[in-house]
């Protein structure tokens, strides 16, 4: 994953420890103080928003004690992991840029492609000036490499 990626997942895991955890424990208290708990509907919800929580905690730790991360900034060459590419679409002659991330961390708005998807692929190993034929769910579309930066 890029640094980008692994700070916005840090960033989250800090919130949720340090902000939405305490809510919740709060949001629980106050529905106990109510009364009985069997018919109580802000108990229940604190209790699935606790174990959302909770879920997302573990989740977001997981994959942060396991992340590899990468400065795109130190590479150079074809096109890989952490690259960020220019393509031309050669049907609408319209112009894209993408940054190859890691799946936790792509955002296809932000312009961010998960390292999997079939266009990544595709791209992977080729070089500026090269054609890419790309079979996709929508269809098959070809792009040209416009550029290679690595940010």
């Amino acid at each position: 994953m890029t640094r980008a990626g692994y700070n916005q997942l840090d960033e989250e895991l800090r919130e949720l420890r340090s902000v939405d955890r305490p809510a919740v424990i709060r949001a629980i208290a106050e529905a106990r103080e109510h009364g009985d708990l069997s018919e109580n509907a802000e108990y229940h919800a604190a209790r699935e928003k606790q174990s959302f929580v909770e879920g997302r905690i573990k989740e977001l730790e997981a994959l942060i004690s396991r992340a590899e991360v990468i400065d795109p900034a130190k590479l150079s060459g074809s096109i890989k992991f952490g690259a960020t590419v220019t393509l031309l679409d050669e049907d609408t002659e319209e112009e894209r840029t993408y940054q190859i991330v890691g799946e936790s961390e792509a955002d296809l708005e932000r312009g961010l492609l998960n390292i999997r998807a079939p266009l990544a692929r595709a791209l992977i190993g080729k070089d500026e000036g090269d054609s890419v034929e790309v079979v996709t769910p929508g269809g098959g579309k070809s792009y040209e490499i416009i550029s290679i930066r690595y940010v």
